[in-house]
């Protein structure tokens, strides 16, 4: 079923305002995936705030006309699925990781911060560590010090009330 004219500018406008707050636009072929890996792949980027579409190679090359992800615009051959994301690693961990499960997902190339990616340097995006998990580690690094700290100062109370006693 086509889009009419009217459809398409709405399409490019959803994906326009996705890309304006995106940090990471990454790109796999799909070639003969089911149905049900799809959803499954398509649950796996809302869990991940990932905006997720299979569009028409044309409509997304306008949308992303005059943006930082212009230079990807080459790449976008065959049938894609796009993956955009606010979160610099969200995008390609998700695509990479399903990649991982499913063969028939394919990632082909990404664009982070204006620079077009390949396939090798979207894997090695996807390996660093979420903004969560970097969070998560240095709350973990802040608090090792204060938590032994304050288990010396309980155990030398300790001691004391013993020596009292």
């Amino acid at each position: 079923m086509s889009l009419n004219i009217e459809d398409k500018k709405a399409v490019v406008a959803a994906v326009s305002a996705q890309l304006a707050d995106a940090q990471t636009l990454v790109i796999a072929e799909y070639r003969g995936i089911e149905v049900s890996s799809m959803t499954k792949l398509r649950a796996k980027a809302r869990e991940n705030g990932v905006y997720l579409r299979v569009l028409k190679n044309t409509l997304v090359r306008r949308a992303v006309a005059g943006t930082s992800f212009e230079a990807l615009a080459d790449q976008m051959v065959g049938p894609l699925v796009y993956a955009v994301s606010a979160d610099p690693v969200a995008a390609a961990k998700v695509l990479q990781q399903f990649a991982k499960d499913d063969s028939k997902i394919v990632v082909k190339a990404g664009s982070y911060n204006g620079k077009v990616l390949s396939a090798a340097e979207v894997a090695e995006l996807a390996s660093i560590p979420s903004r969560e998990e970097l969070l998560s580690k240095l709350l973990y690094v802040m608090q090792a010090p204060v938590s032994g700290f304050a288990r010396a100062l309980a155990a030398l109370a300790e001691q004391k009330q013993t020596e009292a006693a």
